[in-house]
Formats: C-alpha cells, sequence, structure tokens
C-alpha cells in the first residue's frame, strides 16, 4: 500500500521510528521567505519614493503659502504671512471656516447617531426585508452626488431651506448613513450577546444595556465613521455650491473656488486657503489614527 501511494504521489515515504514524533512537513526551498530575510531597501526605497510622491504638493503648496508675492525661490525665506491675513481678513475665510466647522460638527453627530440606530437594528434583529435593505444600502453607494442635486435642491426649496446651513447638512448626513450604518453594524456584531443578556438579568433595560455595557466598546467604530463623515463634509463642494449662494453662508471649499479669477489666479492667496483648510483635517487624523484604522478593520468582519 505504502508503494502504491508512493508511486502515485511521487514521493518517498519518510520513515520515523516507533514512539518518535512525526517530521514536520519539508517546504519547498524559494516558496517562503522570511520578512527578515529581505533587504531593507526593498522596503524603504518604495515607501520613500511614495512618501516623496504624497508630501511634494503638499510642500509646494507651503512654499506659496508663505513665499513673498513675486518670489521664485524654492526655499521659504523670507517668510511671510501676508497671504494668511488677506484670505482671512479680506476674502471672509474666517466666516467660511466657522460655516465648515459648524457644518463638519452637526454631519458627524447627526451621522453617528443615526448609524448607532441603524446598525443595532441590523445587528440585532431578524425582520423580513432585512437583506433587501442592507442590499439597498450596498447599492447607494453607487449612486453619485450629482444624481441627486435637482430632487434635493426642490425639497429644500418647498421646505425653505435653500441658503441653509441646515440643508448641507441634511444631504451630507443621508450620503453618509449607508456605508455608516455597514460599519458600525458590523461593529456591533463583534459585540457579544451574553454581555447585554447580563445586563438584562441584573435589571438594566435594552437602552440602559446597551448604553453601558455595548457603547463604551464601540468607540473605535464611532470615532471611525464620525472622522469619515466629518472630513467628507469639509471637503464637499457640491452641495454647498448648489444650496448656499449667499456669501456669508458658504464653506471653504465655495471660498476656495472664488479665489480663481476669470483672467488670473491670485497663487499665494490660493495656497494660502489651502493651508487652512488642510489644517483641521491633518490634526483630526493625527490624533485618531490608530482608532481610525481599528474601526475600519473590526467593522468589516464579523468575529
Amino acid at each position: 500500500m505504502t508503494a502504491l501511494l508512493t508511486e502515485k504521489n511521487g514521493t518517498a515515504p519518510r520513515s520515523t521510528a516507533p514512539g518518535s514524533p512525526p517530521s514536520a512537513p519539508r517546504r519547498r526551498p524559494g516558496r517562503e521567505r522570511a520578512f527578515d530575510d529581505v533587504p531593507r531597501w526593498q522596503i524603504y526605497l518604495p515607501l520613500g519614493l511614495y512618501l516623496l510622491f504624497t508630501l511634494v504638493p503638499f510642500y509646494w503648496m507651503l512654499l506659496f503659502a508663505v513665499r513673498p508675492a513675486g518670489s521664485t525661490s524654492l526655499v521659504p525665506w523670507p517668510m511671510t504671512g501676508a497671504h494668511f491675513s488677506k484670505v482671512w481678513n479680506e476674502r471672509s475665510f474666517a466666516v467660511f471656516f466657522q460655516n465648515s466647522m459648524i457644518v463638519g460638527v452637526a454631519t458627524l453627530v447627526a451621522t453617528t447617531l443615526v448609524a448607532l440606530a441603524g446598525g443595532y437594528a441590523l445587528a440585532r434583529f431578524d425582520f423580513r426585508i432585512k437583506g433587501a435593505f442592507m442590499l439597498a444600502l450596498l447599492c447607494s453607494q453607487f449612486i453619485p452626488g450629482a444624481l441627486m442635486l435637482v430632487p434635493l435642491f426642490e425639497i429644500f426649496r418647498n421646505l425653505q431651506m435653500i441658503n441653509s446651513l441646515g440643508s448641507v447638512v441634511i444631504a451630507e448626513t443621508v450620503f453618509q448613513l449607508p456605508l455608516s450604518i455597514i460599519l458600525i453594524s458590523g461593529f456591533i456584531k463583534n459585540v457579544p450577546v451574553s454581555l447585554e443578556e447580563a445586563a438584562w438579568v441584573d435589571g438594566c433595560s435594552r437602552f440602559t444595556a446597551f448604553r453601558t455595557v455595548v457603547l463604551p466598546l464601540l468607540r473605535p467604530g464611532l470615532i471611525a465613521i464620525g472622522s469619515f463623515a466629518f472630513v467628507h463634509s469639509w471637503n464637499h463642494f457640491l452641495f454647498a455650491l448648489m444650496f448656499l449662494s449667499e456669501q456669508d453662508k458658504q464653506t471653504i471649499p465655495v471660498g476656495l473656488n472664488t479665489l480663481i479669477g476669470a483672467d488670473s489666479v491670485d497663487l499665494g492667496a490660493l495656497a494660502a486657503g489651502g493651508v487652512i483648510a488642510a489644517v483641521p483635517v491633518v490634526v483630526v487624523f493625527a490624533f485618531i489614527q490608530k482608532w481610525l484604522i481599528t474601526g475600519f478593520s473590526a467593522g468589516a468582519v464579523k468575529g
């Protein structure tokens, strides 16, 4: 029998002494290579090229923002803050910044609260149209926001919400909810139901058990969907352009567009406005990077 198996597989049988543990299967040479055997330059060179490709545009923007007008030096020296003062005071960027912050924070809060309720329902309850609802959430991600501009404009016009920051908040929240609900529902599924059942036995209601037991475990997921909603609403240009026509209601992306003239572009002012727009996003990601990666990875799979 051993000879037949040897002829069929084309391998020689391994002899083992009586009572000795079976030997480990041989690995084909060159099939697997340990990470430590990889030369460091093969790791650092691609990472360095990618970092250079990513940081050069930011350096170029910062260079134009702090370089005096008319200068062609590649080193920002002497530096000036005239461009920042111009866009902040003369081009109403202080108002734009305030409006963008209101829209971003309101979208973050609304998206997080509604996604929590929807995600908990999908994770803990079974109902007849659950599969169809999940399919609708997934399919909604393929619909671009530009297709919904006309219906949304008509709705907000009938509700007398044109030139109101609330219209932008509602539109941004609606488009952020599908992905947020899917992520937070996957994260809630990783929390054992037995933890809530133990709280119910101790006399807690469903809401109290969720607030005291489940909600603290959802911190990475909440930070992930909240930061994603904030950054998207902060950077989104289309809704603010269509629903806000008054200058004192516009946001930073629309304000940056006003710096581009028909015949000329003030590169210094435009670069300074870009730096102002990028600072909050960079600060947010710098503080929540660990929670963001944990939240997206944990909400994407069911443990």
